[in-house]
């Protein structure tokens, strides 16, 4: 294939849009769809070309490219219009968050019908999705990557070839089990800090520089103040949200259970999740799990 490969787009939401400004701006043409009409015309907006229907977007591509919500929709879409839209060979890069059994089985759905298949799911957030550095969890044949990578390494810094097809959802469910456990646990000091007498920044200035040092602190603060682009200084909006994480938690609980892992933390992290998105948080920031902590709702 000479020249940047033509990438049909579904999925302009929260995580999407800015991956696809950076794709656009970078040279790439896209078709680019969403169910959402607010969604459609923030990418026409952006100069991105937007189509009407999924199956328009699927057509006469070189990589059809999804991030929808939750693995069902993406094998409907496979199903019902997008394989027999694309033509032969087209490379489908599957970037959303998904069951590990899922994405095997939409990898399977798409070379059964003469194309290739790619599973990316990504970490790093919609402040990493807008600056262009998130990180994708890559399962895919070798004889890919050199079609896949050049269009990943423009939306993100860097690019993790796990293994096979699936491997990159195993790779993104055990990475966000650690991130929701260590969210919890981060939320837990800042309290404890609190009725101790600690001010913010002084515990945030010790735990980023020592043993305590991890990305919900560093990078995705549960306090106003230290880190000024967490989600903690614009009143927890997302972000990653919490029926997100309480979604990809939802996986790693399926998972474990499918492995026969015995995960405590992991278990009881998905369950303190769960609680909190259902309470009326859903679209709250997940590290805004820190104020259930507080007022002991959780």
């Amino acid at each position: 294939m000479s020249g940047k490969p033509i990438i049909g787009f579904l999925g302009l939401g929260h995580m999407g849009l800015p991956m696809a400004i950076n794709l656009h701006r970078a040279g790439y043409r896209l078709k680019a769809f969403d169910v959402v009409p607010a969604a459609l015309e923030a990418a026409a907006a952006a100069g991105i070309e937007t189509v009407v229907t999924g199956t328009e977007a699927a057509s006469d591509v070189d990589v059809v490219l999804t991030m929808f919500p939750t693995g069902q929709h993406v094998l409907d879409a496979y199903r019902d219009y997008l394989l027999g839209a694309a033509k032969t060979d087209t490379l489908f890069l599957e970037c959303s968050t998904i069951d590990v059994a899922q994405a095997r089985e939409a990898a399977q759905l798409a070379v059964a019908a003469g194309h290739r298949s790619a599973d990316a799911p990504v970490s790093g957030g919609v402040v990493g999705a807008e600056a262009g550095t998130l990180t994708f969890m890559l399962g895919a044949d070798e004889a890919d990557l050199a079609q896949i990578n050049p269009v990943l390494e423009i939306m993100g810094k860097r690019v993790v070839h796990c293994g096979g097809h699936g491997a990159g959802q195993a790779a993104k469910v055990c990475n966000n089990m650690l991130l929701g456990i260590s969210m919890l646990g981060a939320a837990e000091a800042f309290v404890l800090g609190e009725r101790l007498g600690l001010e913010h920044q002084a515990l945030f200035d010790v735990i980023s520089s020592a043993s305590g040092q991890c990305w919900a602190v560093t990078t995705n603060c549960p306090v106003p103040g230290p880190v000024p682009s967490s989600p903690a200084n614009r009143e927890y909006q997302p972000g990653f949200a919490a029926a997100l994480m309480a979604k990809d938690l939802g996986l790693a609980s399926s998972a474990l259970e499918q492995t026969q892992t015995d995960a405590q933390l992991g278990s009881l992290a998905a369950a303190l999740y769960r609680k909190f998105s259902d309470e009326g948080n859903a679209g709250t920031d997940f590290s805004g799990v820190i104020n259930a902590i507080r007022d002991g709702s959780l």
